[in-house]
C-alpha cells in the first residue's frame, strides 16, 4: 500500500501535516514488495520538471540523489533537484529533460522497496497495516472491515465497510483519535473502537 508511502498513519489523535488535507486519499494498486510515496500530477515548465503529490511523511524521499521507482513497470529514476511549491514538490529526474517526457509521466505513482521503509515510532502504523483490519467494539461486536484511510488535516479517518448483519447501508467513518480507537492489533487483524454517542448516526449523514 502506501509510505501512503505509505501512506503512514500517525498514532491515534495525531494527524498528518497540513498539506495532506489538500488531497483526497486515492487508491493505488501497489506492486508486491513496494510502498507508494507519491503521485505525479503533471509537468511543470519546459525542462522536464514534474509536480509530485506526496504520500509520505518523510520529505527526504524527494531530496536530490534519491532514487524512486516509477509506475507499475518500476522504472528507476534519480532525483537531481527538488523544491516544495504550494503543498507539492517540483522534482527533476535525471532521465527526463523536456516537457514532453514529463507529460508522459502524468498520474504515475512513485514507489520504494519495502526494505527501504523508515522506522516508525512506537504506536504508529503504515496505512497498509490499517487497511484490511476488522473493526470491532470493545465488547468484540464486529463493525466491518477498514477499506481505506482518509486524511482530513486534523486527524485521519478510517473508512469501515459494514459487516454482513450490521444494520447499516453506508460506510462507517471512524476518527483516528485516542478516545475512539482504543487498540490496534496488527497480528490479530483487529481495530478496537469505543463508539462515541452519535458516531454511527453522524457517519451516515
Amino acid at each position: 500500500m502506501n509510505d501512503r508511502s505509505k501512506p503512514k498513519r500517525g498514532r491515534p489523535g495525531r494527524g498528518r501535516r497540513s498539506r495532506a488535507s489538500r488531497f483526497r486519499q486515492r487508491s493505488s494498486s501497489v506492486p508486491d514488495g513496494h510502498l507508494a510515496v507519491g503521485r505525479i500530477l503533471g509537468a511543470h515548465g519546459l525542462r522536464g520538471e514534474v509536480k509530485i503529490e506526496s504520500h509520505t511523511d518523510f520529505d527526504s524521499r524527494f531530496d536530490p540523489g534519491q532514487q524512486l521507482l516509477v509506475g507499475k513497470e518500476l522504472l528507476l529514476a534519480e532525483i537531481t533537484s527538488s523544491r516544495p511549491h504550494k503543498g507539492i514538490f517540483l522534482v527533476q529526474f535525471s532521465e527526463i529533460s523536456d516537457r514532453f517526457g514529463a507529460e508522459e509521466l502524468y498520474n504515475e505513482w512513485l514507489y520504494i522497496p519495502e526494505e527501504a521503509a523508515m522506522e516508525l515510532e512506537e504506536d504508529s502504523f503504515w496505512v497498509h497495516d490499517i487497511v484490511g483490519l476488522t473493526a470491532q467494539t470493545e465488547s468484540k461486536g464486529r463493525l466491518g472491515e477498514v477499506v481505506d484511510v482518509l486524511f482530513t488535516g486534523a486527524n485521519e479517518v478510517y473508512i469501515v465497510r459494514p459487516a454482513p448483519g450490521v444494520n447499516r447501508d453506508r460506510d462507517l467513518l471512524i476518527p483516528a483519535l485516542e478516545e475512539v480507537v482504543r487498540r490496534v492489533d496488527i497480528e490479530a487483524g483487529t481495530l478496537t473502537v469505543r463508539l462515541q454517542p452519535g458516531l454511527l448516526e453522524e457517519s451516515g449523514e
